[in-house]
């Protein structure tokens, strides 16, 4: 295979990865889209590929032949359904994260997987951020010693807007933010250190949005638009239901949570995540027992603070290291993403995300909010009980 031909489905949100995908004269090409909105599939054949095949109903697309792999980015609570489907008729697949909303479900994918002999990769985007990569180097240079500590606090500023005005805010949907908007946080946290969590204890909470407004109020209808603070004008709203009220009744995941993990080799980390505070940040530190590394707010710099050895109370000079800015979407990791995922199929090239990773970052994000719903009883991660 020279060329590999790839079928989207969901081609709005993180959909926009397929036009890293279509190019006619290089390894890869989208030759057809699935979405359940025949005007989001008019905008993709308009926007990646006139002539691609598109539908409302995904099985006619995995029946086609001109289709070697699928790209699924539909959401979370369809991943499970869509990624074992397209193994069972012979693709290659890309599933965004995260893997599935329930640990069970990502051991059916990787059951299929295994079955199918094709390839599979998770979206874990923040793998190729130039911020991330710097820090991974650092650590695995020796820089900061062992790891033995992480803390990663998580502002998610414009929680309302992304994810209590649709369907993320009912747990039937996503299990919990935990899982949806965390799941990037404990991959980097299992990635950077090299190591699973084993272990969790959760604190959360629904403090902010969800009330007593009707389940079908949307922000254009609402009396009180002129006044609340979390309207957002979406257009129609009906067709799109991205400006469902952030107050309504179903609301049930929880908008500030904290977890406490423990990895596989004794690291302990805490995350923490809040969606109705003013600001937007990802905050990641790192303390081994040679120094400490952290990230500025920005994204533009690592300061690294190392122990002296030779005299404690003098303080050594910070260590900063820049980072390169990059180009491309999520900070310039969509192409190198879209990029892994044709090398791996075509060239057999091992990803840089893991099906494993995928699962494990789920694991644990059930566990932290399975353990928020109980009384914030500890909850150990359940292991793979096969070779992957």
């Amino acid at each position: 295979m020279t060329q590999l031909r790839i079928g989207a489905i969901g081609v709005t949100g993180r959909g926009g990865l397929a036009k890293n995908w279509h190019d006619p004269a290089g390894r890869s090409v989208v030759t057809a889209g699935v979405d359940i909105a025949e005007g989001a599939l008019g905008a993709f054949r308009e926007s990646v590929n006139p002539d691609a095949f598109t539908t409302l109903d995904y099985r006619e697309m995995l029946d086609r032949s001109d289709v070697d792999a699928v790209a699924v980015m539909s959401p979370d609570f369809t991943h499970e359904e869509y990624v074992c489907a397209a193994f069972e008729a012979g693709k290659h697949v890309f599933s965004e994260k995260p893997m599935a909303i329930t640990t069970a479900g990502c051991d059916r994918m990787l059951r299929a997987w295994k079955a199918s002999g094709k390839q599979f990769m998770i979206g874990f985007n923040m793998r190729y951020m130039n911020i991330f990569r710097v820090m991974k180097d650092i650590v695995d240079a020796g820089t900061i010693g062992e790891i033995k500590a992480v803390w990663v606090r998580h502002f998610v500023g414009h929680g309302g807007e992304w994810y209590y005005h649709d369907w993320h805010g009912a747990s039937r949907n996503s299990t919990g933010l935990l899982l949806q908007k965390a799941s990037h946080d404990i991959d980097m946290i299992h990635w950077i250190t090299g190591h699973y969590g084993k272990r969790v204890v959760g604190f959360g909470s629904l403090d902010y949005y969800g009330g007593d407004k009707p389940n079908d109020l949307v922000c254009n209808e609402c009396d009180e638009k002129d006044t609340c603070v979390e309207f957002q004008d979406r257009g129609d709203a009906k067709a799109n239901r991205m400006n469902m009220c952030a107050f309504r009744e179903e609301i049930d995941v929880e908008d500030n949570s904290t977890i406490l993990m423990e990895l596989d080799n004794g690291i302990k980390a805490t995350y923490m995540q809040c969606h109705y505070a003013p600001d937007y940040c990802r905050n990641y530190t790192f303390i081994g027992t040679e120094g400490r590394m952290e990230n500025l707010d920005d994204g533009s710099q690592v300061i690294v603070k190392l122990r002296n050895r030779s005299n404690r109370w003098k303080n050594l000079a910070d260590q900063k290291y820049d980072v390169k800015p990059a180009s491309g979407g999520h900070g310039g990791a969509d192409p190198l993403v879209s990029r892994d995922f044709v090398d791996m199929v075509v060239d057999g090239v091992e990803p840089l995300a893991t099906p494993m990773a995928g699962r494990m970052s789920v694991a644990v994000g059930c566990a932290g909010t399975e353990s928020i719903r109980s009384n914030s009883a500890a909850v150990d991660i359940d292991p793979v009980e096969w070779e992957v």
